[in-house]
């Protein structure tokens, strides 16, 4: 009896790892397997095969000979730059909020909480009612989401004590700031011109990404989820406090606001292309978190690959499935919050 009893946690434990390395490779691979599908998925179907042709075509031109050009070109030149878009959003969003949340050591944070959003919003509307558009929007909305978290960060610095919890005070004022201008922009925006366009933008969605769109989306993504993921273990000491980092011999401060800059820019970045897409970068983290666990040496490369597959399948929905294209916002809205709600069902505490 005694020795089945000792057993029985070997062989519980044995079985939760086994599913756990089963979820993080179905997890890995799951953008791939729904980027593909992607690409054949729309008001215009192309079959799988065609789908191959078309990609290798851009080795090899002939390969794609008996594709017709125009699938040829809807697969290259309009679903591949949106499916790669929503790829990139998708992980940037749902990394930086798992790295806000091992930063300040909250659940409830996101890649929002210093005003970054707000920020960006400001600068596509700015654009937006001047008469711009295109890459000029998401230069705008880059800009002034790093505006946005370095006023926060200015402010911050006016108070010596308690230096994370000011920063957050700071965020969320900065952000409402912005948040205020933007509504004062819509206020005097012709409502039959440019304020359909603001509001469209800041519901969110990939429906005007081009190539163009993709150089500095896909530098900043690629550039912050390395960062993260080679300083990954770092937050795993930040989240034993600042005085057990320090004990160890790191500089908490430092590395915290060398992360925080780090995030900022790649939400920036995202949120300058994709609109504002909320839910992101606080679902997926507790997600993630419920496969893997909280050492975020494997929860930073799960959230990578889990907010990439769920926003590209949040807009292929929207895209392919629906009557009409539903804004991104909205419908990770309307499927995050029932998400997190069983989610914070199966960890019982949140965290």
């Amino acid at each position: 009896m005694s020795a089945r009893a000792a057993n029985a946690p070997a062989r519980g434990s044995g079985t939760r790892h086994a599913w756990g390395r089963i979820a993080t490779v179905a997890a890995l691979l799951s953008p791939l397997v729904l980027g593909l599908a992607a690409l054949t998925l729309g008001l215009y179907p192309v079959s799988t095969p065609n789908v191959a042709r078309s990609l290798a075509s851009i080795a090899v031109r002939e390969v794609a000979a008996d594709v017709p050009e125009i699938e040829r070109r809807l697969v290259l030149d309009v679903r591949l730059p949106r499916v790669l878009a929503a790829l990139l959003v998708g992980a940037a969003l749902a990394v930086t909020g798992a790295v806000f949340q091992g930063i300040f050591t909250n659940p409830l944070v996101d890649s929002n909480l210093l005003g970054v959003t707000s920020g960006a919003g400001f600068g596509a509307a700015l654009v937006l009612l001047l008469g711009g558009g295109g890459v000029l929007v998401q230069v705008s909305a880059f800009a002034f989401g790093l505006l946005a978290v370095t006023l926060a960060y200015g402010g911050s610095r006016l108070y010596r004590s308690a230096p994370t919890i000011v920063l957050t005070l700071m965020g969320i004022l900065i952000g409402s700031l912005f948040t205020s201008l933007t509504s004062l922009l819509k206020y005097v925006a012709d409502p039959l011109d440019a304020l359909p366009a603001i509001t469209f933008w800041l519901l969110g969605g990939l429906n005007g990404v081009g190539w163009t769109h993709l150089p500095l989306l896909a530098t900043l993504t690629f550039a912050g989820g390395a960062f993260f993921v080679l300083l990954r273990w770092r937050l795993n000491v930040l989240s034993l406090g600042e005085a057990e980092a320090t004990s160890l011999g790191m500089h908490p401060k430092r590395m915290k606001l060398a992360l925080i800059a780090a995030a900022t820019l790649v939400t920036a970045i995202a949120v300058s292309v994709g609109g504002v897409i909320g839910w992101v970068g606080l679902v997926i983290p507790h997600a993630a978190r419920l496969l893997v666990g909280p050492d975020h040496r494997r929860l930073i490369p799960m959230a990578l690959a889990l907010g990439a597959s769920f926003l590209l399948a949040i807009d292929t929905v929207s895209r392919a499935l629906l009557p009409s294209e539903v804004p991104l916002g909205v419908l990770t809205g309307l499927i995050g919050v029932p998400i997190l709600v069983v989610l914070l069902r199966r960890t019982r505490t949140g965290w």
